[in-house]
């Protein structure tokens, strides 16, 4: 089945749940080649895991298509503060004081506004980034505050083989209670229930791009 008819089965069932659920296509280590029927369709919301990657592959493509988004879903190192506020618009990775301020000062360089999720390490897995929920309330302050960054919603990625409704609803509660109106939440294994239990951003990659090699 080709990369379209994936996608546009994807978004029909997306679309039957909640209509105002955002699909990011992630397609991190694929080319530009393989995702253009995406983009030629109108699709506007995309994701990558790896500035570097994303420079190089959108640069282009964002230059002639403005309305395009780019997303950085992947662990974000505080020295690529710079270059992910030139390529990306929405950062769903924030975990760190150290990272929060280098965004601030690339955003002021840059002249530039970001949108952002803060990473919630619900499970608190030592593997895992993320703000531990004990430190979010804080944290989530600190950022709009004193580093005036526009903090839109959390984000989670679940312990795997494990049953993750509790930890959407957990962090759909987390949300609420910091006057967050977004969630980013659900991957290809999981997104309908994800969608059922409160998300508002799907990330989904190999139901549409296929398998990575």
């Amino acid at each position: 089945m080709s990369i379209l008819k994936l996608y546009q089965r994807i978004a029909d069932e997306i679309s039957q749940l909640n209509k105002n659920v955002t699909l990011i296509v992630v397609t991190k280590t694929f080319s530009i080649d393989h995702i253009k029927p995406l983009i030629n369709y109108g699709h506007l919301h995309f994701g990558e895991n790896k500035v570097q990657e994303a420079s190089g592959k959108w640069a282009q493509i964002i230059s002639l298509n403005s309305n395009l988004s780019l997303h950085m879903i992947g662990n974000l190192q505080s020295n690529k503060a710079d270059d992910a506020v030139s390529i990306f618009s929405y950062i769903h990775s924030l975990d760190s004081e150290k990272l929060a301020f280098k965004l601030n000062k690339a955003e002021q360089k840059q002249k530039k506004k970001l949108k952002y999720f803060i990473q919630v390490n619900l499970g608190e897995e030592k593997q895992k980034s993320g703000v531990v929920v004990g430190d979010l309330f804080d944290f989530c302050n600190l950022c709009k505050n004193k580093y005036n960054l526009n903090i839109i919603g959390l984000m989670c990625l679940p312990p795997i083989n494990v049953d993750p409704r509790k930890y959407f609803l957990k962090l759909k509660e987390l949300a609420n209670q910091n006057n967050l109106s977004e969630l980013s939440m659900g991957m290809s294994n999981d997104y309908k229930l994800a969608i059922e239990n409160g998300s508002t951003f799907v990330r989904i990659g190999s139901k549409i791009c296929g398998s990575r090699t």
